[in-house]
């Protein structure tokens, strides 16, 4: 039954759809809404709680995958993220011939059995963006970051290492956040996050 309440809420995504194609900006929807993290400062949450992101490239006929360990930041409502690693490769091989990349995280908590099933609690955050290399005073920028994720924030490296090694940037275009929690309470609360429904 297409209710009154559904019919606006079709209006509110058919207007940001015009809205996103005269800005060139591709919108992604998500199906089960009621897991959607909406809140800017909670997928933040997510990337700050997480250790690894898995980053996806072109590769002509299959994807390529890799996990990554990352540095980021957030500026007017955007998210940098920063990787480092070989100066040559085939991760470097298909960032030169395309830079559009997906990158994913998630923080698994457990599996739950209820009602005749097994459910499993989790965080995620799904972003899409461009990759480009950082050098100088930002690639310095980028690594600190990286360090300070990885709980090396005292840590004194030499700077000659930059020269070993490749900086880049990625910058999320979008994102979305995703969690799914058994509605007991008992996890939710450790976390800070309200048990979703």
């Amino acid at each position: 039954m297409f209710t009154a309440q559904k019919q606006v809420e079709t209006q509110h995504i058919l207007l940001d759809r015009i809205k996103a194609a005269s800005q060139n900006i591709d919108v992604q929807y998500m199906r089960r809404s009621d897991r959607e993290i909406t809140n800017f400062n909670e997928i933040v949450n997510v990337l700050y709680r997480a250790n690894t992101i898995r980053l996806g490239m072109f590769d002509g006929e299959y994807p390529y995958v890799i996990p990554l360990s990352y540095g980021f930041e957030t500026s007017n409502g955007c998210i940098v993220l920063y990787i480092h690693g070989a100066k040559e490769g085939l991760k470097h091989d298909l960032l030169v011939r395309n830079n559009r990349v997906c990158v994913e995280t998630d923080i698994f908590h457990r599996y739950v059995e209820i009602s005749g099933s097994i459910l499993v609690e989790y965080e995620s955050v799904i972003g899409f963006g461009i990759a480009e290399t950082v050098v100088g005073a930002e690639a310095t920028h980028g690594l600190d970051l990286l360090l300070i994720h990885c709980g090396y924030s005292a840590f004194e490296y030499d700077k000659s290492a930059l020269d070993a090694v490749k900086v880049m940037k990625i910058t999320l275009t979008q994102f979305t956040g995703k969690r799914r929690f058994v509605n007991d309470g008992a996890l939710a609360g450790s976390t800070g996050i309200e048990p979703a429904t």
